[in-house]
């Protein structure tokens, strides 16, 4: 099977413009929807390219690019609201029903909330590090405070303190990755979303709106999550600290957590072979 970036590449125009996604498994296959997280340069295909093969042996996989990120065209809205309204569009267009989702980090809070708002298209979740509140840890965290330097005022040095950030094993931050992260980040796309969501200006601002709002966290509602759920982490997660998962472990009605020892905030990448056998398994119960 022919996993690689042109061999999967595929366009949906759409009423808001063309949507992105790398395509991959058997047409008779079930379904498989995976949702990227945020960060500077960040790509459904960089997030699961490693992954891509494995899961396409049992499942017909889709990775979305969400709009604003660089690849799909941007929409005016929120980030996290505007990616499930592209999962939405695209199930719809290709005519899924109903999938099991994984979600990395924002893709997870994604995923969470199409389960919570749309619970007859989501038949399985998975997440990855990024669901939930700070319990214990500092908010913002190590890794978003960086995240934040970087948004405020982007340059290579405040990218790679960031991406050391996101794992346990520095060794995986190569030069190659910094320049393929450093090229993406750089995009007006990306960059416009990057403000949105972690520029200090907007996340004082988003600070103040929750704190005036009677409606209550995403989080808060986890409890209306019916489908099984898989919460996912790396035990040495500096950008979502492993406390995090303490509630949506008790809110979620049936979900369960598996941490993965000597890892960081990317499990599907560091904790590869592990994070695709846990995974599987799940999904095929």
């Amino acid at each position: 099977m022919d996993v690689s970036y042109d061999a999967t590449k595929r366009e949906l125009t759409t009423d808001q413009g063309t949507l992105r996604y790398h395509e991959a498994g058997d047409a008779d296959a079930p379904p498989l929807i995976l949702l990227h997280g945020s960060g500077p340069g960040v790509t459904g295909w960089r997030n699961y390219r490693g992954n891509l093969g494995h899961f396409a042996q049992t499942h017909h996989c889709y990775v979305i690019e969400f709009p604003g990120f660089g690849v799909s065209d941007a929409v005016e809205g929120h980030p996290v609201l505007t990616a499930g309204g592209s999962v939405i569009r695209f199930m719809d267009a290709l005519g899924i029903d109903k999938a099991p989702m994984i979600g990395n980090s924002m893709g997870g809070v994604v995923g969470v909330n199409l389960a919570i708002k749309k619970p007859d298209r989501v038949e399985k979740l998975v997440t990855i590090g990024g669901v939930g509140p700070n319990v214990f840890s500092p908010s913002p965290s190590e890794g978003l405070r960086l995240l934040q330097e970087f948004t405020d005022a982007p340059d290579k040095d405040k990218l790679v303190r960031w991406l050391n950030s996101m794992v346990f094993d520095r060794s995986l931050v190569t030069e190659e990755l910094i320049e393929e992260r450093w090229e993406a980040a750089i995009n007006p796309d990306a960059q416009k979303t990057a403000q949105m969501m972690y520029g200090s200006a907007a996340f004082e601002m988003q600070q103040q709106f929750m704190a005036a709002s009677d409606t209550p966290p995403y989080w808060a509602s986890m409890h209306k999550v019916a489908c099984p759920t898989l919460l996912t982490w790396g035990r040495d997660d500096r950008v979502s600290p492993p406390d995090m998962a303490m509630v949506p472990m008790r809110l979620i009605p049936d979900a369960e957590l598996h941490i993965f020892p000597k890892c960081g905030h990317w499990v599907m990448i560091e904790a590869k072979e592990a994070f695709e056998a846990t995974v599987s398994s799940f999904l095929t119960r």
